[in-house]
């Protein structure tokens, strides 16, 4: 019995283990993205972005807030769509709250937004949590299959951005600047990546027909949930709800250019160009933090912005979504027990 206990205990100390070395590897990239990001800045650029700040559009900010804030209500809506056909039926507001307090939480804890999530609105809506986990991980591989297609259109309609970014990224510093080269850091990352994926393989004593049966899971899984689309009731609403979602990253991009003098000229191209890789980017590190900001500025470079405005106008996208984020993930703490007080039958 004693063994039983030591092993047990052995084994949940292992998980916590890779658990806390998978965050502190997350939020090293993003702190070295911001690194990326800041370096270069001297006196003259902070001057240029100062300038740019001052001479802004600010009340544009607002309907770039509204159209956020929009955006993650369709998607609450859009995930009851997926619950109601298991014989659920949420509340708009209480999906709402509960998507908002998953994003909060992503922020700091990734992927445990999502676990969350569904503890929230099975608690306060009477639905075992383990049954969203199927609707959460649907809208994952959704959202992945949208997010492939508008990086492919971008490609399409921009088809040197890409190698573009990646030459502008692994290029040498400029004359008079010192430090490495964005090729030498690249091949750092992926030569680091490659050794912990080693050494995953190795501990966990994995076998090639193992990462073949992973990733067909993964293929299988992107498949069905591409079907499951076939099967809901109310598909079309679903297909909407995801367009609209997708277009109001695009537009909310497009008015930021508009928010600035130095990006007022640019238009929905650069606005596909800045929602693809600055989707990258909320996928690299938690919450996007450094590498968002990071991967826009290089996008915008190729548009001819200057880097320090570049670099400004990426940290001010990032920090519009995260005070959304930030400021509705701590109002729907607040606002379930009060939703929840105002549904209960007054009491006679």
């Amino acid at each position: 019995m004693p063994f039983n206990r030591i092993a047990l205990f052995s084994g949940l100390m292992n998980k916590r283990i890779r658990i806390i070395l998978q965050y502190l590897i997350l939020f090293g990239l993003g702190v070295f993205f911001t690194w990326l990001s800041l370096k270069n800045l001297n006196q003259e650029k902070i001057a240029q972005i100062k300038l740019a700040l001052a001479n802004a559009r600010h009340w544009l900010m607002f309907p770039v807030f509204g159209m956020l804030l929009l955006s993650h209500y369709i998607r609450a809506l859009r995930w009851k769509l997926l619950i109601e056909p298991m014989g659920y039926n949420p509340t708009s507001w209480h999906c709402f709250f509960a998507v908002m307090i998953g994003y909060l939480t992503n922020q700091g804890v990734p992927r445990l937004g999502e676990v969350l999530k569904c503890t929230i609105l099975g608690r306060n809506e009477n639905i075992p949590p383990e049954k969203l986990i199927g609707t959460v991980i649907l809208e994952r591989i959704i959202d992945a299959i949208t997010f492939a297609t508008i990086f492919g259109f971008t490609l399409i309609i921009q088809p040197h951005l890409l190698g573009n970014i990646r030459e502008a990224i692994m290029s040498a510093p400029e004359d008079g600047q010192k430090g490495i080269s964005g090729k030498t850091i690249f091949l750092i990352i992926v030569g680091v990546l490659v050794v912990l994926f080693l050494a995953w393989i190795i501990i966990r004593k994995k076998t090639w027909k193992d990462l073949r049966r992973i990733f067909g899971r993964i293929w299988r899984s992107v498949v069905q949930g591409v079907l499951t689309i076939k099967f809901l009731k109310k598909r079309k609403r679903f297909i909407v709800y995801t367009v609209v979602i997708w277009s109001l990253y695009l537009f909310s991009g497009y008015l930021g250019f508009m928010a600035f003098k130095e990006t007022s000229g640019y238009g929905i191209k650069e606005a596909f160009a800045i929602l693809s890789t600055g989707s990258v980017g909320l996928i690299v590190s938690p919450g996007g933090i450094g590498a968002y900001a990071y991967l826009i500025q290089q996008t915008m470079i190729q548009y001819r912005l200057s880097d320090a405005i570049a670099s400004a106008f990426g940290w001010i996208l990032w920090l519009a979504q995260t005070m959304i984020i930030v400021v509705g993930g701590l109002f729907s703490f607040v606002a379930i027990p009060v939703h929840n007080k105002r549904k209960q039958p007054e009491k006679g």
